[in-house]
């Protein structure tokens, strides 16, 4: 199995900043891409940012300049640092990573159970 276990998500006012971390255990052989998507109330999940393993990021344009993505491979260990936050970022934030387990020769995608982040104006 893998888990994903999410923390940092919290309240915080218009223009503040909060660290997301998501930490991945279990019989994990290798991990390929991690990332961050949201879901608003009323809208689809949405990536938010992303990093390969050879710490290649991507980002949504909403988040460009204020959300940085970080990854420490030895933990497997994903990271989401955003600043500047506004009422518009509210949502669920979840983790995901591509991995491949101890047991398999494929890559699966494999989901935290998200964080809440509130911005309030």
């Amino acid at each position: 199995q893998v888990q994903l276990v999410e923390s940092g998500g919290g309240l915080v006012q218009a223009g503040g900043s909060l660290r997301l971390s998501c930490a991945a255990s279990g019989s994990i052989f290798s991990i390929n891409a991690m990332g961050w998507y949201r879901q608003a109330p009323g809208k689809q999940r949405e990536l938010v940012a992303s990093i390969t393993t050879g710490s290649t990021t991507n980002y949504a344009d909403s988040v460009k300049g204020r959300f940085t993505i970080s990854r420490d491979n030895a933990k497997n260990t994903v990271y989401l640092q955003m600043n500047s936050l506004k009422p518009e970022d509210t949502a669920v934030y979840y983790c995901n990573i591509r991995a491949r387990r101890i047991s398999d020769s494929y890559f699966s995608d494999y989901w935290g159970r998200g964080t809440q982040v509130t911005v309030s104006s």
